[in-house]
């Protein structure tokens, strides 16, 4: 059951729990959060165990580390305990974070086969494969009947050993990744055929696995998941040795992720601050990207004092100067935006960038050129000036150009030096179109005008 509506109601809450999905409860822990904390922990504390590791999943990060505090040892215990091998390290690692000696007694508390895969996990870095995977998986031996296998499989479910399972692993005998079978073939095979002697009969590529190295960088695997419409991908180590998969969720989650982290980048904020309760950090860390900010502006300010006479002479200037400045930095932010996602998702490399600055530019140009006659009209018939039309027009084409040249190169440039696109591209493409705007329609209108 979807909960279209959020469950404001604590009590009422806890009535429909069983029907309802962890991020339908979490959602709705946040807005009781809302409106009070003590009927939000209230109803975090009477969550049953095999629903209260997914639901902290699902909440925000202020949230978790505030149940984290708040939960006691033996309940985050049990709630660990029932998750997947990845979600239960993910949480490990972030109790510790916030208090060493609890992750300790919880992972103490855990059985001594989810300790072992927990401290396998824990040796990956952030961003590599392996620490996405979930060592819970189905695998068959190639002497072994398909029959058997399936039998197995009963049994893990029964016992709530697996979930979501979309095929069958096949491995040799030294545990190597042969092939992968979905489970829609596999329940048309002779149950009594081993795993050998089916792929035998198959074309050679159809039960060709996907798999990744366990120190593949994740966005590489997103990639590849979003390329074949992968539901799953097999995660080897040395060999090919078959060791965790990791599930499109996760995927999403690094998708989601990457996609939020470019949108606080371009708008200069650091994300892991902005669920900070301490109202004051966040804004020393938006301070710094509004220092620059003011820098550029003070540059912009500059050019436009070098023309202070120009301006005397021509108040309308004065009028127009922002319209120039805004269309340009319009136009720039719409290529940089397409640009810097362009190479997030791999579809420019440097090697092929100058085809997509040759087409940026020449959007620029059209644009630059519709809107340098609109504006000069404008111009002229506002202030009933022909020449005044004239400056604005010819400024127009300039700034877009420089716009969408520079909206388009700034990124590349960023990204040749081993630097985020995302950072920093918004300040210098705002100092660009700002000075290239003002100067350029500015002194035109000093040689044109006086």
């Amino acid at each position: 059951m979807q909960n279209e509506e959020p469950i404001k109601d604590a009590n009422e809450l806890l009535e429909k729990l069983e029907n309802l999905h962890p991020s339908d409860i979490a959602y709705s822990l946040r807005k009781i959060e809302n409106e009070s904390v003590d009927d939000f922990f209230y109803v975090l504390k009477t969550i049953p165990d095999e629903l209260l590791g997914e639901v902290l999943l699902e909440l925000p990060d202020n949230l978790r580390e505030a149940a984290y505090t708040e939960l006691s040892i033996q309940r985050l215990t049990d709630a660990v305990d029932l998750l997947e091998s990845d979600d239960a390290t993910d949480i490990i690692q972030e109790i510790e974070e916030i208090d060493i000696e609890k992750a300790k007694e919880i992972y103490d508390g855990l059985e001594e086969e989810d300790k072992k895969d927990i401290e396998w996990l824990k040796r990956y870095e952030e961003d590599e494969a392996g620490a996405y995977m979930q060592t819970e998986l189905f695998s068959a031996k190639l002497n072994e009947t398909v029959g058997e296998s399936i039998q197995r499989l009963k049994t893990a479910k029964a016992n709530d050993e697996l979930i979501n399972i979309h095929q069958v692993f096949v491995v040799n005998e030294e545990k190597s990744l042969i092939a992968s079978i979905s489970l829609e073939d596999l329940i048309i095979f002779d149950f009594d055929k081993t795993y050998e002697e089916i792929l035998n009969q198959a074309d050679e590529f159809k039960y060709k696995p996907f798999k990744v190295s366990d120190n593949t960088h994740i966005d590489e695997v997103a990639k590849q998941v979003e390329q074949y419409d992968l539901n799953v991908v097999a995660v080897v180590g040395y060999q090919d040795m078959l060791m965790g998969r990791i599930t499109s969720d996760d995927i999403l989650d690094v998708i989601e992720q990457n996609a939020t982290e470019q949108m606080y980048q371009l708008a200069g904020v650091n994300e892991g601050f902005e669920h900070e309760d301490n109202l004051i950090t966040t804004a020393k860390k938006r301070a710094i990207w509004l220092f620059l900010n003011l820098g550029t502006a003070i540059l912009a300010s500059l050019v436009i004092g070098l023309f202070d006479q120009t301006i005397q002479a021509y108040v309308a200037l004065a009028i127009l100067m922002p319209i120039v400045a805004s269309m340009g930095g319009n136009a720039g932010t719409q290529t940089l935006a397409v640009m810097v996602r362009q190479l997030a998702l791999g579809d420019i490399e440097l090697e092929n960038a100058k085809d997509a600055v040759k087409k940026e530019v020449f959007i620029s140009l059209v644009n630059g050129l519709l809107f340098a006659i609109i504006m000069g009209i404008i111009a002229w018939i506002w202030f009933d000036e022909k020449l005044l039309g004239l400056v604005i027009a010819l400024s127009m084409v300039v700034n877009l150009f420089s716009a969408g040249f520079f909206g388009a190169s700034i990124p590349l440039v960023l990204k040749k030096f081993n630097i985020d696109p995302a950072v920093g591209s918004t300040v210098l493409l705002t100092t660009v179109t700002d000075i290239v705007g003002f100067f350029s329609f500015l002194m035109l209108a000093k040689v044109i005008l006086l």
